[in-house]
């Protein structure tokens, strides 16, 4: 089977602003667009440009910058949003409108105070009018993953049929299981007459710490986009990881899929985004975190130093990290603690090494972590003394 290329929707400008405290303004919007641009993103969600007139600049002046990826422009399904998003876009060399209206009961009864028909009623008609105005839609059925899956069908079909040819099947609240999600793709591929015209697009929140698991398995299920952000930041516990999902599929040959991101420049895009939006990236997150390629346990960094792959699946210049790291704690072997000194310049014999391990423990019980400079002045005095 021949891979097959799974699209990249980053939507940290839009979703991913959503974080309380990381409002971007427009020169920093330029300057991570241009940055996404060149990691390999096929798809920018540039902001919800009827929000504010400081979002509908964000996204005109992308617009004029981005020559690669497709720019989008968020809006409900209503009419003057889309015609302000259509007029943001106004020169992007790809435009796409992303309109969309909720389809599971719950928002229809408790947002919408509407019906079934009503949303199916304004999902065609602000379809059609997106298509009138630009060359690409692409429709979300808010809280798909709690939606119905018959009137789900229903709707993408309608959709579909009014000119949208990418469908967005939102796990707004993050409530699906893997196996739920990946079934919901696989029944729109089996149930929508004209799905053949569009592609299905991931769009999983974090909530119960799926995100990353479901878009994996909706990709599984037949969608071919995947939305996500960097570091995967978004609303509540945010969106799906874009490094992880990109990690995933490259480290799964199996799947036979595959992204046009540049890998290597993963790091230096979380770092960006981190330091731009003033949002700390955990130590222990996947693929980016400070800790992605460190070793602390003893076990683990003989193993890793007698070959690598024995505790890093992901090499660290594949996502851009210099190296891995041995760190050194109580738990830290000998093996650990010869390497460190080896890389400072000491070279000891066995018997040295078991001598000095003894006030490396007595050092390491004393602090969470061994420094450079504590093992100096423990090998300066073996070396005075020699």
């Amino acid at each position: 089977m021949a891979n097959e290329k799974v699209y990249i929707f980053d939507t940290t400008l839009r979703d991913g602003e959503q974080v309380p405290g990381c409002k971007l303004n427009t020169e920093e919007k330029i300057k991570l667009a241009l940055e996404l641009e060149d990691l390999g993103v096929d798809i920018i969600e540039a902001g919800f440009p009827v929000s504010s007139p400081g979002d509908f600049r964000s996204v005109d002046e992308i617009s004029k910058v981005i020559t690669k990826s497709t720019v989008v422009g968020l809006t409900r399904a209503v009419q003057n949003d889309i015609e302000v998003a259509a007029q943001a876009l106004k020169h992007a060399v790809m435009p796409r409108i992303h309109t969309g209206i909720g389809s599971s009961d719950n928002h229809i009864k408790y947002k919408f105070n509407a019906t079934r028909e009503q949303i199916l009623e304004r999902a065609v008609a602000a379809v059609k009018l997106a298509r009138n105005l630009v060359p690409e839609v692409e429709f979300y059925a808010e809280d798909a993953g709690r939606a119905d899956l018959e009137f789900l069908a229903q709707l993408v079909e309608a959709t579909i049929a009014a000119g949208a040819t990418i469908l967005n099947i939102p796990d707004t609240t993050g409530s699906c299981l893997p196996h739920e999600y990946q079934g919901k793709m696989e029944y729109l591929m089996t149930h929508v007459s004209n799905i053949d015209k569009a592609i299905l697009s991931c769009h999983c929140h974090n909530d119960l710490g799926l995100a990353t698991a479901n878009s994996i398995a909706g990709a599984i299920g037949g969608a071919r986009q995947i939305e996500c952000t960097i570091n995967g930041i978004g609303e509540r516990a945010g969106n799906t990881s874009l490094e992880e999902v990109v990690m995933v599929i490259k480290k799964h040959p199996s799947l036979n899929l595959y992204t046009n991101i540049d890998t290597t420049k993963l790091l230096p895009m979380s770092r960006l985004v981190s330091d731009t939006m003033r949002m700390m990236v955990q130590p222990n997150k996947a693929v980016v975190g400070d800790n992605a390629f460190s070793h602390s346990s003893g076990i683990h960094q003989d193993g890793f130093l007698k070959e690598a792959t024995t505790y890093e699946i992901i090499a660290p210049h594949e996502v851009g990290a210099d190296a891995s790291h041995i760190v050194l704690t109580a738990r830290s072997g000998r093996s650990a603690l010869a390497y460190r000194f080896k890389n400072l310049g000491y070279e000891f014999d066995r018997n040295q090494v078991d001598d000095l391990y003894q006030q490396f423990l007595a050092v390491a019980d004393a602090k969470k972590e061994v420094e450079d400079s504590d093992l100096r002045e423990m090998a300066d005095k073996v070396v005075a003394n020699v």
